[in-house]
């Protein structure tokens, strides 16, 4: 059933978008959606091929931070996991009881690929040069897209502009919100560990470097935006050291750190925090133990931060132990592929990275440290850990690994 003309331009003329799903509402302001609403084009309502165990509800709105304020609850007992966008973890396992409601709050980076426009005769582009892989993403679309999965309950929506410190990623496909399982990465776990008055916008993406992170002007646009007190978290290294890609290799001695060293400028230029993050290993075992094969980076990463007085977090560092705790049987669990993939993450393997990453900014960064989750402000590898990473699977599914390994 579609809503009426008033009803939709009501919705879209209000700064506040309030969504009952549950049932119909006389409130002002407020807009009931149709159980087979299915959204259109500058609109909202449902995406296609949702089902009782989960489905995704877009809204269209113009690029910036927005709050979420979700109410759970219906006739039955639910257990409600969000996810925004492509797959960034909002918020775990809502649990309901039957007439009951729980409101939860969180923040959204929504973008497009869009950049201003150069002036005339000057270098740049005036949008983000997109792989084949983004064409269809949920990421760099114009609409807010939350799904529910689990055995979700959601009673309503309310969707409001926000402002708020914004923590950018920059970095490869450890990092990136990977669109579809079983593939994932920590940056997508991230929000879900922090408080809901900071926002996460995950600008990295499968196979870049530092070079191509530039050239393909995804540095520009997370400039453009970049405003003082944000921070700016940059992880690059598996596909700089690759000798085999001449056009975007970097030597860690020489233009490894220099490219780190302009990143860090125009953070500072800007007000912002940059931030360093060493590489996750890769899972190769060599008599129990995690075989180094990042080479020189991670202490080129080190280096830098200590030279240019930069936060650090030492992911290379977390990670090895992580897999060493679990050993070269166990810690395939953590991958992507079954395993096979000794590269990228999947769920599991991404949410103990994030908790690693999550733990050291509040050791590491006292000014972030009350922006992270109670709970997550400390991690310590052992058995137990595998306990905590049952995260609901989306519906997306690719057999396809990410670019770089």
């Amino acid at each position: 059933m579609m809503l009426t003309a008033m009803a939709m331009a009501t919705a879209t003329a209000l700064s506040t978008w309030r969504f009952d799903l549950s049932a119909p509402t006389s409130e002002p302001g407020r807009v009931a959606v149709a159980p087979h609403q299915v959204y259109t084009q500058g609109q909202y309502g449902y995406e296609p091929g949702g089902s009782d165990d989960g489905f995704l509800f877009s809204v269209a709105v113009p690029e910036g931070v927005y709050r979420v304020t979700i109410r759970f609850g219906g006739r039955e007992a639910g257990q409600t996991t969000v996810k925004a966008e492509a797959r960034r973890l909002m918020a775990r396992d809502v649990v309901t009881q039957a007439n009951a409601a729980v409101t939860r709050s969180f923040l959204v980076h929504v973008r497009g690929p869009a950049l201003p426009q150069p002036p005339a005769n000057a270098p740049g582009g005036s949008a983000v040069r997109l792989s084949d892989q983004e064409a269809n993403s949920l990421t760099w679309d114009d609409k807010l897209t939350l799904e529910f999965l689990g055995r979700p309950r959601v009673a309503s929506i309310d969707i409001e502009p926000a402002t708020a410190p914004v923590i950018y990623l920059a970095g490869d496909s450890t990092v990136t919100d990977q669109a579809a399982e079983p593939a994932a990465s920590w940056g997508q776990m991230l929000p879900a560990l922090l408080t809901p008055d900071i926002v996460v916008a995950n600008y990295a993406h499968s196979g870049e470097t530092l070079k191509s992170f530039i050239s393909e002007l995804r540095l520009a646009k997370i400039l453009s935006t970049l405003k003082a007190d944000d921070w700016l978290f940059i992880q690059f290294g598996h596909n700089d050291q690759k000798t085999q890609w001449p056009q975007t290799y970097a030597d860690p001695q020489t233009t490894y750190p220099a490219y780190l060293r302009v990143f860090i400028a125009e953070a500072r230029q800007r007000g912002a925090h940059p931030v360093l993050v060493t590489s996750p290993e890769r899972r190769t075992f060599h008599d129990g133990r995690i075989a180094d094969s990042l080479g020189d980076y991670p202490d080129a990463v080190r280096r830098v931060a200590q030279e240019e007085a930069v936060p650090l977090i030492d992911l290379n560092h977390s990670s090895r132990e992580i897999y060493e705790v679990l050993g070269p049987d166990g810690s395939a669990a953590l991958f992507n592929d079954g395993g096979a993939d000794r590269t990228h993450h999947n769920n599991a393997g991404a949410w103990l990275l994030a908790r690693a990453v999550a733990a050291q900014i509040a050791l590491e960064i006292p000014t972030l440290r009350d922006h992270v989750a109670s709970e997550a402000r400390q991690f310590v590898p052992d058995a137990a850990m595998m306990d905590e990473t049952g995260i609901v699977a989306s519906d997306a599914y690719s057999r396809q690994r990410p670019r770089g390994d």
